[in-house]
């Protein structure tokens, strides 16, 4: 194998200039990929993974500029190249796969045509071989019918077959570097255990080296061979995987670390530990360290005085950390965190839903009105109870039914049949246009987006005051801002931020309104719809502790829906498994995530990438995507899908429907599999003998 790197970068700093002057994006930042290598990028939003991307694909648009380093590509600095042969090199030499696939897809060309650009203007090939290589590449990336996506829109296939799509069209040209920019964060975690897999049986195969930008460390460690940490434009952290996770030696990798919620933490004796502070605004970096304000080791004096360098880690090759203290910190020491005394203990039932089901009519021709009506089962036999106090999760892929059922507890739809009861109200047949005031007030929900619920024009104090004249909470506006403000104290944001508008919060930050609103009325029930999903991971562990507080505090509901079973594992007490409308399982935390398993919760549970090298996982990745609810298979929902179906006698998975059995104190499942077969699964996570201890 060549010694030369694929990619060497050295020194690079990248700036954008406008009108407020030079704003430095990336500073003083190198890295190698060698041949066959996949180097993973990780830090917060706004660290300058993207930019290190985009600065190697020579496409920052007007405003950004290399203004110091070097890129070198197989040894030659692209900053000497001209345009004509950067052209060249960018989709065939080097290509690139970004987050979101549609942004690399034109909508009104067929995929096969999309395809058989690539090696036509990369590589002069006539139309018959482009077509026939593109075939070859969809049959490469596990896609069903390459011929009949050939012929297909975008539009016509799922999100999951779209990133699929442009993989094969990045691999088309046999790069010899592959940029991967967050490539599965909008995928379901069953989609994304396929796609991991995929991406690295085909780097291996073509011998393809990657640089992997996630701020998912589990994946990370499933991935990549070495890892560079990036913090406030910097990289702070480098070296392969394994010594950085087990020998960490900068006080920000720790600390994302101790926001994660790994195997082993625990809500009330072993919380999350959420980084304090904000990361600094590109023009507001502090004199020395830039992770210095946000230490729990800073030190004025060793830290601050001047600009810090990375600096190898004593006795490691290729170890390197930009931390002038990495001989005096203690890093095994355990950081303080916030035990709860007194967790609060389940009391009486609050939402009882029975035999719930939700049905849509559909035109065949919806767009015209014309054709057969079908009917779309959305939830079908829904039963479960939360009590007061609880965390219920709800889990599943997209499609499931999971956001369904929570339109229909909001009174956004109605049920078509069986109970919806909160407290002795049964609210399944009411709109929400009809629901008492105190009804309304007692189901509120904190949505995964906070930047859609707040209007941008009016301040948030504004705003939350107007949802206590919507619950009739205070009995004049005085009274009204006082608890405004008492709200904002709540959610742990200074009460000066009542004067502010959206534009001028942190994602982080507008979540934290979602939650004042959402606990403004005092509710008995808070749904929360992927709450965490759209945040770094330091302000989901601030956010998750948040709501976990606030719970304790007013003894709320939470129905926690989400697809990232870590942060499930974390928070719930129970849990209910949704697949194609179906609960398929429930039972308490412990009882999910420990043998016997429904097929689906045990797929679901090897899907999770979890950062910590002592695990060892059952690796098991989901033939194709959830059927669609127009068209749902016979008998059980998951039987396309499932790999015990030929353990259950005389084809009765593809006939009948599974009736739902109770395994004990409450954990239930619907399944065909026989009790023996379920006794004799095997843990789906366990931790090797060496590291365990």
């Amino acid at each position: 194998m060549s010694v030369e790197p694929i990619l060497e970068i050295d020194n690079l700093n990248i700036s954008f200039f406008v009108r407020a002057g030079e704003i430095p994006a990336v500073m003083d930042f190198s890295c190698k990929v060698m041949p066959g290598e996949t180097m993973g990028l990780v830090g917060e939003s706004g660290c300058g993974k993207s930019t290190v991307a985009l600065g190697i694909m020579r496409d920052m648009g007007n405003r950004g500029k290399i203004v110091g380093g070097t890129i070198k590509f197989r040894g030659r600095d692209m900053g000497e190249m001209s345009q004509l042969e950067l052209q060249d090199l960018r989709g065939s030499k080097i290509a690139m796969i970004y987050q979101e696939p549609m942004a690399s897809l034109n909508p009104a060309m067929k995929i096969g045509k999309q395809l058989m650009e690539v090696p036509i203007i990369h590589e002069g090939v006539s139309k018959s071989d482009a077509y026939q290589r593109s075939l070859q590449m969809l049959d490469s990336v596990n896609l069903p019918d390459p011929s009949r996506v050939m012929n297909a829109y975008p539009h016509q296939i799922s999100g999951g077959q779209q990133q699929r799509i442009v993989i094969a069209m990045a691999l088309l040209s046999k790069p010899d570097l592959l940029l991967l920019d967050e490539p599965t964060t909008a995928l379901d975690v069953t989609v994304e255990a396929g796609i991991v897999q995929l991406i690295k049986e085909l780097a291996r195969e073509t011998g393809t080296s990657m640089l992997f930008i996630s701020h998912n460390l589990g994946l990370i460690m499933e991935t990549c061979d070495r890892i560079t940490v990036m913090y406030s434009g910097e990289a702070v952290e480098t070296g392969t995987v394994a010594e950085v996770f087990d020998h960490m030696r900068h006080p920000y990798t720790k600390a994302l670390f101790n926001s994660i919620p790994l195997p082993g933490a625990d809500k009330n004796t072993r919380p999350l530990v959420s980084i304090p502070g904000q990361l600094p605004l590109p023009m507001e970096r502090p004199r020395g360290c830039n992770f210095g304000p946000r230490c729990s080791n800073f030190d004025e004096q060793q830290c601050n005085s001047s600009t810090v360098h990375m600096q190898p880690v004593a006795g490691v090759p290729d170890h390197q950390s930009r931390c002038n203290r990495i001989d005096l910190i203690d890093w095994a020491a355990e950081p303080e965190r916030p035990l709860v005394s007194s967790p609060n203990e389940p009391g009486d039932v609050v939402l009882d839903v029975r035999d719930l089901k939700k049905y849509y009519d559909v035109a065949a021709n919806q767009l015209f009105g014309g054709g057969d009506t079908r009917t779309v089962k959305a939830n079908e036999s829904i039963s479960l109870q939360a009590r007061e106090s609880e965390t219920l999760a709800i889990v599943g892929e997209s499609g499931c039914g999971k956001s369904t059922l929570a339109k229909v507890l909001l009174g956004l739809e109605t049920a078509t049949d069986g109970d919806v009861l909160l407290g002795a109200v049964d609210i399944g047949n009411v709109e929400v246009a009809d629901r008492r005031t105190d009804t309304v007030a007692s189901v509120q929900m904190v949505f995964q987006n906070p930047f859609d619920t707040l209007n941008p024009s009016h301040t948030i104090g504004s705003q939350i005051i107007r949802t206590l004249e919507k619950f009739d909470i205070g009995d004049s506006q005085d009274d009204r801002k006082r608890r405004m403000l008492e709200l904002l104290d709540l959610v742990k944001l200074p009460r000066q931020f009542a004067e502010r508008k959206p534009r001028q919060l942190s994602g982080g930050q507008k979540q934290r309104i979602g939650v004042a609103r959402a606990f403004a009325g005092q509710p008995k029930l808070v749904v929360a719809d992927e709450p965490v999903s759209a945040l770094d991971v330091s302000v989901q562990a601030a956010v998750t502790e948040l709501l976990m507080e606030i719970q304790r505090e007013a003894k709320t509901t939470m129905l926690f829906i989400s697809h990232d079973l870590s942060v499930v594992r974390y928070i719930a007490d129970r849990v209910v498994v949704m697949y194609l409308g179906y609960i398929v399982e429930q039972g308490t935390t412990d009882h999910i995530f420990s043998p016997p398993y429904h097929p689906y919760t045990e797929a679901l549970l090897s899907a999770i990438p979890i950062a910590d090298t002592s695990v060892v996982k059952k690796h098991i990745v989901l033939e194709g995507d959830i059927p669609s609810a127009l068209n749902p298979p016979t008998g059980c929902p998951f039987q396309t899908r499932c790999g015990y179906k030929d353990q259950v006698k005389d084809g009765l998975c593809e006939k009948e429907v599974p009736q739902t059995r109770e395994l004990g104190s409450g954990h239930i499942i619907r399944c065909h599999l026989s009790d023996a077969s379920l006794a004799a699964m095997d843990p789906v996570i366990s931790f090797s003998t060496d590291k365990a201890s």
